[in-house]
């Protein structure tokens, strides 16, 4: 045991960090070359939304809107746990974050893009008003220079806190991506990652022209054990994983990290005829 809590001593607190997967300790430059990615065996770990835009917008181009766009307790919403108002605090402040979505106006691949990201560290990514607001903004944004939208969700679904405010989102990025999709000829690019649920999944992420998901996602609806319990079956193995989607239909094309600029890139050339 001593020898145990000698080492433990020695090893800097976040200079390294351990894969779930293959239980390795990696050191953290090594994962941050490698994209918030494991540079053994290749699993995904979570990312925040600014990194997110810094490994998909080309160098220096990403312009954010709505960055005054915040969600307000507009219910004086109270739990076990305290006040929305309190807890809005606290997660700007942890995450340095306004919501738990960022916006802007970017280029990719040398092409112009409008590019919005959820970030799970707010609130479990919840989609209360102002992520319904930012990414209707993003496509709002996108339609009218003629460009193609790409929307990253990381989400728990809707923000309970923001009672059928927060469920109105549902219906208004989904009509944005219907005006979007009316009025121009570039794609919306819905991509799925770790984990996309609720009514996020319920709504605009299931709406891409077309539906990318990182490797191993959970992407659902409710969770499995309330399905399980509603339909009274068991249920398949590797259910509500992108793998498990994409052989199902509703996921595309499942892309790696390392690959995702890229690939938008040829979708964007093939789906716009350049």
């Amino acid at each position: 045991m001593a020898w145990q809590n000698k080492k433990k001593k020695e090893i800097p607190e976040g200079l390294w960090q351990v894969c779930d997967c293959c239980k390795e300790y990696i050191d953290r430059r090594q994962i941050e070359d490698a994209l918030e990615c494991c540079p053994k065996c290749g699993e995904h770990f979570p990312i925040g939304s600014r990194r997110r835009m810094e490994i998909t917008a080309d160098p220096g181009t990403f312009e954010e809107i709505g960055a005054d766009v915040q969600s307000r307790d507009v219910l004086g919403f109270h739990d076990g746990k305290g006040g929305y108002a309190e807890k809005l605090v606290r997660a700007r402040k942890s995450t340095g974050l306004g919501d738990a979505c960022v916006a802007g106006r970017a280029k990719l691949l040398g092409r112009p893009v409008v590019l919005a990201s959820l970030d799970f560290e707010f609130m479990g990514g919840s989609m209360g008003h102002a992520v319904g607001e930012k990414v209707a903004m993003a496509l709002d944004a996108a339609r009218e220079a003629g460009v193609p939208c790409v929307v990253f969700s990381a989400s728990g679904g809707a923000r309970m806190h923001e009672g059928a405010v927060s469920l109105m989102q549902m219906s208004k990025t989904s009509a944005s991506i219907q005006r979007f999709k009316s009025t121009t000829r570039a794609p919306f690019v819905s991509v799925l990652t770790n984990p996309t649920t609720g009514g996020v999944t319920a709504s605009f992420a299931a709406l891409g022209d077309v539906i990318l998901a990182e490797p191993k996602a959970l992407i659902g609806f409710a969770g499995p054990r309330v399905i399980k319990n509603t339909i009274r079956q068991n249920l398949p193995e590797g259910f509500q994983t992108s793998e498990f989607l994409k052989e199902k239909g509703f996921v595309d094309r499942i892309v790696a990290r390392k690959d995702m600029r890229e690939s938008l890139g040829r979708i964007f050339s093939l789906l716009m005829g350049d």
